[in-house]
C-alpha cells in the first residue's frame, strides 16, 4: 500500500484536534504530560514546528533553519488555536504534495525530503496531542495506522513486534515497552534512506 504523506499529516491533525477539543474548557496552563511546557505552549510548539517543516521544504536550505516562525495568538481561545493546528497541517501537506522527490532540506536530525518532513509533522501532532490529552484527563492513544509509517520512516532501529502507537511512544521517550525501559534521550533519523 502506498502511503499518502500529505493525507497522513492532515489525518493526524484531524484526530488530534478532535481529541483535544474535548478538553478545550479545561486549564491549559498546566504542564503537558511530562514536558516542561504548558498545554497551551505545547499547542503553539506543534503549530510552529509543523509550519516550520513546510517552510524548510519550500526554502530548501542546506545548512540552517528558516527565519519564518508561525505561532498561535496567545490571546485566542483554545478552539481557535486548535483550528490553527489543522491549518498548519494543511500547509505542510500542501508543501509535501508540491515537493518533487529530489527536494532536500536541512533539519538538525538530517537532511530530509517531503515524506520525511510529513513524518516529522505527524509525529509532532500525534505525540504532543497525547501529551496534552494526558494532562486534560483524556484517555487517547494515537491511531496505529498513523503511527506505523512514522516509526518506519523516522526510527529505522525501532524494536519490532509491538503496536505501532506503543512503539512510537517508546521511540519518543514517553512509554516503556516489554523488556525495554522508557528512553531518557531520543532523536529521530531524518536523512532520506
Amino acid at each position: 500500500m502506498t502511503i499518502s504523506w500529505p493525507d497522513l499529516v492532515t489525518s493526524a491533525a484531524a484526530d488530534g484536534v478532535s481529541v483535544l477539543a474535548k478538553g478545550a474548557d479545561q486549564d491549559w496552563s498546566r504542564d503537558a504530560g511530562d514536558l516542561d511546557w504548558t498545554c497551551r505552549q505545547t499547542l503553539d510548539h506543534m503549530a510552529l514546528g509543523v509550519v516550520g517543516y513546510a517552510g524548510l521544504l519550500i526554502a530548501q536550505p542546506a545548512d540552517r533553519y528558516i527565519a519564518l516562525f508561525a505561532s498561535l495568538d496567545d490571546q485566542a481561545p483554545i478552539p481557535a488555536c486548535l483550528e490553527g493546528i489543522r491549518i498548519s497541517a494543511t500547509i505542510l501537506a500542501s508543501a509535501v504534495r508540491e515537493a518533487v522527490p529530489e527536494v532536500r532540506a536541512w533539519h538538525p536530525y538530517g537532511h530530509s525530503d517531503g515524506p520525511g518532513f510529513a513524518a516529522m509533522g505527524t509525529l509532532e501532532i500525534l505525540v504532543h496531542s497525547r501529551d496534552i490529552a494526558l494532562t486534560l484527563g483524556i484517555d487517547w492513544t494515537p491511531p496505529d495506522d498513523l503511527c506505523a509509517p512514522v516509526v518506519e520512516r523516522l526510527f529505522p532501529d525501532a524494536p519490532t513486534g509491538h503496536d505501532p502507537a506503543r512503539t512510537l511512544l517508546w521511540c519518543t521517550g514517553r512509554a516503556a515497552l516489554p523488556g525495554l525501559g522508557r528512553r531518557k534521550e531520543w532523536q529521530w533519523y531524518g536523512d532520506v534512506r
